[in-house]
């Protein structure tokens, strides 16, 4: 019986998302409250709740901060000095402007945020495509790779595994780190390659490319200058690295190290108390949606698996998985995740699907951080640039002016390919067994 009713509140929790005809925030609570009414759970239901929202305080929290600190890193110019010099360097190059679109859209997509990481990026190189005739497909493709890679540790994705599995995010990502270090190889290799292709369609060779330097700069409008800290541009930098190292070298706790870094970027680079309450709210509505959708997960989460619903899926979903492929569910998934992206967003996904992946994984043995890492290596990573069910699919082939369809059938393949490559290192290096 819980074992149906757990069944019947993903699918109806499935419908409601996809059909957007709730928000993911409402269909997360409603729903899961719903079924356990009438699962005869009662009062309890309140108590469930509050579990699994005591399991994804800290990753909200986390959240909050690193938007917040980025958004203040990005309103003080920290990355401005680093994308003038893109600009000035890849010159009339293909290859180089190519890969500078990478590497741009690689450093703006620090903030997690794909939406500012396009509005950035195409809108920045696009003249640069123009002016040489160069296919503007390849312009949205090699965005669309850098910021699919870049599965950061506040990503997403990342906070919605954690949240989700109730795991740490550190313990997520740190055995990814060489696998995305590789993937981003990869990214810059297809990167160089269309660039060479694109020169070679254009009649182009380096010698001429090189010759034609043409000198592109961004202009800002009078509010996004009073804002800039050119001369705290190594504070603002020193800090992010640090923040960074912190993390991932000393392994102190995310949620801490952004909240102290917030308190510190805002009180030096904006140190009147106005400046700062406008800061906070230019970031806030960002930051707070998503952690209200992470409680409303939390809450999600700790009904179906306070319940006991999930276990009671997970059980009967056993029977049904031949033994011998058990072992071999994480590099199923991790193969089939990035396709996953043009069925599921990113809510129905983590909080609907992966719980219950992981769930029956665990009854045989494997562990559920290799499903979260094994999802984080496709879905809505390297997929979320092409699946129609993300605004930022349509941003970028707004900005960019190309079809959905010819953006989708002309990069598909290369993220899907960063997948599979990403995959391959990961069974190499043991992250995920084979």
């Amino acid at each position: 019986m819980l074992a149906l009713l757990g069944f019947l509140t993903i699918i109806v929790l499935l419908i409601a998302i996809l059909s957007r005809r709730v928000s993911p925030l409402t269909a997360l609570v409603v729903v899961p409250v719903v079924a356990s009414l009438a699962g005869g759970f009662g009062v309890r239901t309140g108590g469930f709740m509050v579990h699994g929202v005591q399991g994804v305080a800290n990753v909200a929290g986390m959240f909050v901060f690193a938007i917040l600190f980025f958004g203040v890193m990005t309103d003080a110019g920290m990355l401005d000095p680093i994308i003038d010099r893109i600009l000035r360097s890849v010159g009339s190059h293909p290859p180089r402007i190519v890969a500078g679109t990478a590497l741009l859209a690689l450093l703006v997509h620090l903030d997690g945020s794909g939406a500012v990481t396009f509005l950035i990026t195409i809108p920045a190189m696009l003249p640069l495509y123009d002016r040489l005739g160069m296919d503007r497909r390849v312009l949205a493709c090699a965005a669309s790779m850098a910021a699919g890679v870049n599965f950061l540790p506040w990503t997403g994705p990342m906070i919605r595994a954690s949240a989700a599995l109730h795991i740490p995010v550190l313990t997520i990502f740190r055995p990814l780190l060489a696998v995305q270090f590789a993937g981003l190889a990869f990214v810059f290799a297809c990167a160089w390659w269309l660039g060479r292709r694109e020169a070679a369609r254009l009649g182009l060779d380096a010698r001429d490319g090189a010759a034609k330097a043409a000198v592109v700069s961004r202009a800002l409008g009078p509010e996004e200058l009073a804002l800039r800290r050119p001369r705290l541009f190594w504070f603002n930098f020193v800090l992010t690295l640090a923040l960074v190292a912190g993390m991932v070298a000393l392994r102190l706790d995310p949620f801490v190290v952004f909240m102290v870094g917030f308190v510190i970027a805002i009180a030096v680079n904006y140190p009147d108390l106005t400046m700062q309450r406008r800061r906070i709210d230019a970031h806030a509505r960002a930051a707070l949606t998503m952690a209200a959708i992470l409680f409303a997960a939390g809450a999600f989460t700790g009904i179906m698996k306070e319940s006991g619903m999930l276990s009671a899926m997970a059980a009967s979903a056993i029977h049904a998985v031949p033994t011998r492929l058990a072992h071999h569910l994480p590099l199923g998934l991790a193969l089939i995740s990035m396709p996953l992206s043009l069925l599921f967003d990113p809510d129905s996904f983590y909080f609907g699907v992966l719980p219950v992946l992981a769930e029956v994984a665990g009854g045989f043995g494997v562990a559920p951080v290799h499903m979260a890492q094994a999802s984080i290596l496709g879905q809505m990573t390297t997929g979320f640039p092409v699946s129609p069910l993300t605004p930022a699919t349509f941003l970028i082939v707004g900005l960019a002016g190309v079809e959905l369809r010819d953006h989708q059938k002309f990069s598909f393949p290369f993220l899907y390919g960063a997948t599979l490559f990403m995959t391959m290192v990961a069974v190499a290096l043991g992250v995920l067994s084979y």
